[in-house]
């Protein structure tokens, strides 16, 4: 049976490329980068190789790009660190419900030690409102963390928009732009963005390694304590190897990134006519118009996730029901629990699908052909 792999959202399989670039550098880069002698200098090299092409994708300087162990560890940085820097200016926080938990959880911990957190709610296009943040923006407010894709749903925020209303207020803009960075094109100076974050095993590079763009204007405290890599901001011997790796599947992306739209466009094209054919009932989360093309959420109307994932896995499917970093949780998922109510049964219902690298014309069909085949079955059993 052919394996089908829709969960491109969670994690990507690594380029071969990559695995090719990263493979040498385990015997031929061994030195610590911040050692004087050329061991350490040849590793020094190959960091600030990489750092250069980060920034360059995001038109940044490569001096406001830190290294750290992904988008997680970045989001953390980004939204507590810059908290805790600039508190005499405020105590005031505003970020989505429907952020990914690196955010909510990093809010929630502010939350815990004196700070004020405004939740912009989402509407049932899976987008915010400009004027909710407008409404919520104080004198007191410091950060401003909106995703910049949404991880579950594939909507495309109004980050320039934001970026826009934020430039003339002291607040500093963070975007989680992990399910952004491969597809869209991202500009930090022109969207006014302060801090943005990146996560390497999401574009097909290696786990474990990501970075978060910090504006030179911007102070943020450190969140541990040790060496001064990372120009004080993030200590701890860099990741070589994995940097390498992410690097190439960066300019990967770069020199394929119109062809990848173009690609998983007609992938979700084909998946969702496929499933037309078949009559299946199914309705799709989000205003598609303002979604990236590698996700989509579809909800299956008299069936529910955990029959769905187990059924899906059983036939060679991969498929999730949300943020990865959740899915073993059986509750329902808070991000369309927020754009339709909690008591709504897209929350139980509802399937995330997401192409990639390791996808091929055929496995939209036949992932759409065999999705319709056990809904349908799953309906009649009821």
């Amino acid at each position: 049976m052919n394996q089908i792999y829709l969960d491109h959202a969670a994690t990507t399989p690594m380029a071969t490329e990559v695995i090719d670039a990263m493979v040498p550098v385990y015997s031929e880069v061994f030195g610590n980068p911040s050692s004087v002698h050329a061991f350490g200098r040849k590793a020094r090299h190959v960091l600030d190789q990489a750092r250069r092409v980060f920034a360059k994708s995001i038109h940044a300087d490569e001096k406001e790009i830190v290294l750290t162990s992904g988008g997680t560890e970045a989001d953390n940085l980004a939204l507590i660190g810059t908290a805790l820097a600039n508190k005499q200016k405020g105590n005031h926080i505003i970020t989505t419900v429907q952020e990914h938990h690196a955010v909510l959880h990093a809010a929630e911990h502010l939350e815990g030690n004196g700070f004020e957190v405004t939740y912009l709610p989402v509407y049932e296009d899976g987008k915010i409102a400009v004027q909710d943040l407008r409404n919520a923006l104080t004198d007191k407010t410091i950060v401003v963390s909106i995703m910049t894709v949404n991880n579950e749903t594939g909507i495309i925020q109004p980050i320039h928009e934001v970026g826009e209303l934020l430039n003339d207020h002291q607040a500093y803009f963070h975007t989680d732009a992990v399910q952004a960075y491969s597809l869209l094109t991202i500009d930090v100076k022109k969207d006014y963005i302060d801090l943005l974050t990146v996560s390497s095993h999401k574009v097909n590079g290696p786990k474990g390694i990501g970075f978060l763009y910090i504006n030179k204007s911007v102070q943020v405290n450190p969140l541990q304590f040790g060496g001064e890599q990372e120009r004080k901001q993030r200590p701890g011997t860099e990741n070589v190897v994995s940097v390498v790796g992410f690097q190439h599947a960066v300019q990967l992306l770069i020199e394929q990134k119109e062809k990848r739209r173009e690609t998983y466009t007609s992938y979700k094209k084909l998946f969702l006519e496929t499933l037309e054919q078949a009559g299946v009932n199914f309705e799709i989360n989000g205003e598609q118009s303002d979604a990236v093309p590698s996700i989509i959420n579809i909800s299956f109307p008299g069936t529910n996730v955990e029959s769905l994932l187990t059924n899906f896995d059983l036939s060679g499917i991969a498929a999730s029901s949300g943020s990865a970093c959740t899915a073993g949780s059986v509750e329902p998922s808070h991000v369309l629990s927020k754009m339709y109510g909690a008591n709504n049964d897209r929350t139980t219902n509802s399937i995330r699908f997401s192409f990639g690298l390791h996808n091929k014309k055929e496995d939209s069909i036949e992932a759409a052909e065999r999705i319709a085949s056990i809904v349908k079955r799953l309906i009649s059993l009821q």
